[in-house]
């Protein structure tokens, strides 16, 4: 065997496990922002967040079914967001299972049907003045920051069941 065989056979593995400790991390971070209440969740409240207190946010999730794929206007406000934390140096993911960030967020406080609220965009801002040292954190801007380095700009993460 080659060691470009070799190399190749090793990189699936590799990249499954570290899409799968980003889902994780990303499960995790949820959870302690939520707990700590330094999570906004949906469009245009994050819109505002990221207006008036942009240096506090450190994470940002975009949240989309594949129904909301043909969806415009959500698309032009992610592109808005995306560009926003870009420019500010705020670590961006996709996730492709609205439904499943709603099971983890507990939101279940949207319309009398009982669909969930805006989770579209999800922000996790700082719980206050000091640096939040969050290993969930950690781990996820390292998964952005080596997404960056293979230009992947928004990497797509997927979450546990």
């Amino acid at each position: 065997m080659t060691l470009e065989e070799v190399r190749s056979q090793d990189t699936v593995p590799e990249s499954t496990a570290r899409m799968q400790g980003a889902g994780k991390a990303l499960h995790e971070l949820l959870l302690s922002a939520q707990r700590q209440g330094c999570l906004t969740a949906g469009v245009y409240e994050s819109a505002k967040v990221l207006n008036v207190d942009p240096d506090n946010v450190t994470f940002c999730v975009l949240a989309a079914d594949e129904e909301d794929e043909g969806d415009i206007a959500l698309q032009i406000h992610f592109t808005l967001i995306q560009a926003f934390c870009c420019e500010n140096d705020i670590d961006i993911v996709r996730v492709g299972d609205v439904q499943r960030l709603a099971a983890i967020v507990g939101a279940g406080d949207g319309d009398e049907a009982g669909a969930p609220g805006d989770l579209h965009c999800i922000l996790i801002s700082n719980p206050n003045e000091d640096t939040w040292k969050d290993p969930a954190l950690e781990k996820l801007s390292l998964f952005c920051e080596e997404s960056r380095s293979v230009n992947d700009w928004v990497p797509s993460i997927t979450l546990p069941e």
